[in-house]
């Protein structure tokens, strides 16, 4: 699969995909109501457990992670319940945007861009009302924020009927995430981040508490439906039509992950993290994100040497890596670096080189 004009991504989504893990989808086309499509959703499903740490379920549904924003608000609130959402970033603002729109009552704990949540303002805000859930990204990708979800939840569990939603879309299998001992009600991800897939398919590990939830929401929907979901998965199956050649690939990138083990992967990124952070501050750059809560898939470095990233951008494509320039309305006065999904140490140093050529050092 070589192509002299491919440029190496460096963007937080979609990442690099290896060859081979591009050529799992090269299989053979199978029903999907198949007993071989049934193996492979067996398979999957004991793998995909594996990684979410969970003995429950994970669901696998043809989507982008907004489709599992969308499924986690409408099984989880419900009717005359509010949920709150803390929003510090360009996604977490989305997903409570989301919630809205499907005519949810929300409350928000908001903080600047860049800055994280501390557990404290969650307990603050359970102690002035009552919700059906708190909606937490774990990693904003738009500042390079981690937020500290295994103290949130602990100050959620008190609250019985209190539900914990996670968007782990950019930090799954990136960093330490334990959904079961650590009271995730739902961790939701997508492929194109550090599960270093290709984009259009997305997982969620699903606690016992969301369906017993889920039974009590009347307009659940009809494509998001985890009662529907459910049943479907007892005969390892889908409700509906599923990207067949993703679930192959992901089967594949599975065996690979498991194989270098969580705890490595989860350290690997680490690594990779603090290599970026030193290159930044070394050269004069700042860190947006709030020390302490940095992200060890996605570092915003603070442009405080107003470099040009259009022109960082240009030259790095010329050097064969596609490079991302800042989001929304960060742009330009920060840049990311995205050092996750199959990226190893020796490519990140590669790519901090190129940097370093372009600053003339």
């Amino acid at each position: 699969m070589g192509n002299d004009n491919h440029k190496r991504l460096v963007l937080p989504g979609p990442v690099e995909v290896r060859p081979e893990i591009l050529d799992a989808q090269t299989e053979w086309m199978i029903g999907h109501r198949s007993t071989a499509f049934g193996a492979l959703f067996a398979r999957l499903q004991e793998k995909l457990k594996q990684a979410f740490l969970t003995n429950g379920r994970v669901y696998v549904v043809g989507a982008s992670g907004t489709g599992l924003w969308e499924a986690a608000s409408r099984n989880c609130i419900r009717d005359g319940k509010k949920a709150l959402h803390l929003v510090g970033g360009a996604f977490s603002d989305r997903w409570a945007k989301v919630s809205k729109a499907n005519g949810k009552e929300i409350d928000v704990v908001a903080v600047d861009w860049g800055r994280g949540h501390a557990p404290e303002m969650v307990e603050e805000a359970l102690k002035k009302d009552t919700y059906d859930a708190v909606c937490v990204v774990h990693n904003e990708t738009s500042t390079g924020v981690l937020n500290p979800i295994h103290e949130i939840a602990q100050v959620v569990r008190p609250y019985e009927e209190t539900l914990v939603l996670v968007d782990t879309v950019s930090s799954f299998l990136g960093a330490e995430l334990r959904p079961d001992e650590w009271g995730i009600d739902i961790a939701l991800t997508s492929s194109q981040k550090a599960f270093a897939l290709p984009p259009g398919i997305a997982f969620a590990s699903v606690s016992d508490r969301v369906l017993k939830r889920a039974q009590q929401v009347t307009n659940r929907g009809y494509y998001f439906d985890f009662i529907q979901m459910e049943e479907s998965l007892k005969k390892n199956h889908t409700p509906s039509t599923p990207p067949i050649p993703l679930m192959f690939a992901a089967d594949r990138q599975m065996d690979d992950i498991l194989a270098e083990g969580l705890g490595r992967r989860w350290q690997r990124h680490m690594d990779m993290r603090d290599m970026t952070h030193t290159w930044a501050l070394d050269r004069g750059f700042g860190l947006y994100a709030q020390d302490g809560y940095r992200s060890p898939t996605v570092t915003a470095v603070l442009n405080t040497r107003d470099m040009d990233v259009d022109q960082m951008a240009k030259f790095m494509n010329d050097k064969g890596f596609s490079m991302d320039k800042g989001y929304g309305s960060i742009k330009g006065k920060t840049f990311r670096i995205a050092h996750m999904g199959d990226m190893q140490p020796n490519t990140l140093e590669a790519i901090l080189g190129g940097l370093d050529e372009f600053l003339g050092m």
